[in-house]
């Protein structure tokens, strides 16, 4: 089976279609699929239902899906930094479905693991909990949370071989590998694709069966936010 396509485009035809829930890895700018953003952007794909931790800043990552009205919902933990995320949900333009981001990477993980859902104290008494049901173990109280399977799961990892193991460096793994789990279909972009055998197996962090389509491109690294201080004098 053929994983490795020339491009963002030809690696997600036939798989985009309006409506449909789309799990994205990175946290911030580190680790997002920037090539696989800019082709559903591109693609014009609409009402799109969103789980990702945020939604990157206006202007790159999940921003430009923002920016473009393609988003109709967003499961996330942080809307901070994207002026155009905190407008569009203020203005009740943009569902928002507030997930903490432990309960929001179990979501996922649980999702691609056949577990429906799973019991948790995180949010039990706060706006999370509303309208959830609770159980009482051990005389504490607990929400449940239902398990994330999505339609497609577009990742960004570091390297991989033609059967689509990943590896991720460093930070950039964050909510990569649970997104690519819980995606029917797993689009995953990487820095470099090398040949079958030559990844240590014990180095691997996502196993090729999550992994259906891949594309190598050359990545821009931005720093989402810089913050120095001005040099003392000598």
């Amino acid at each position: 089976m053929k994983k490795v396509y020339g491009t963002a485009e030809q690696a997600l035809d036939g798989l985009l279609r309006d409506g449909m829930l789309i799990a994205a890895g990175g946290f911030g700018l580190s680790g997002i699929p920037e090539f696989l953003i800019a082709a559903i952007r591109d693609a014009g794909t609409k009402d799109l239902t969103v789980a990702s931790n945020n939604a990157g800043v206006d202007d790159f990552g999940l921003g430009v899906l923002l920016q473009t009205r393609q988003v109709k919902k967003m499961i996330s933990s942080y809307v901070g930094e994207n002026a155009e995320f905190m407008r569009q949900y203020l203005s009740g333009e943009l569902e928002l479905e507030f997930t903490p981001q432990g309960t929001l990477a179990e979501r996922m993980r649980a999702g691609g693991s056949g577990i429906p859902g799973f019991y948790t104290k995180t949010g039990v008494g706060t706006q999370i909990a509303e309208g959830k049901e609770h159980k009482d173990f051990d005389g504490e109280t607990y929400i449940l949370e239902r398990g994330i399977v999505a339609d497609l799961a577009i990742v960004k990892a570091w390297k991989a071989d033609d059967t689509g193991n990943l590896i991720f460096r460093k930070t950039a793994r964050n909510f990569n590998p649970p997104a690519a789990m819980c995606g029917k279909i797993c689009v995953a972009e990487v820095e470099e694709i090398v040949p079958r055998g030559s990844l240590d197996p014990d180095g691997i962090h996502l196993p090729g069966i999550y992994v259906h389509r891949l594309i190598q491109g050359d990545h821009e690294k931005r720093i989402e936010q810089r913050t120095t201080r001005k040099r003392e004098e000598a």
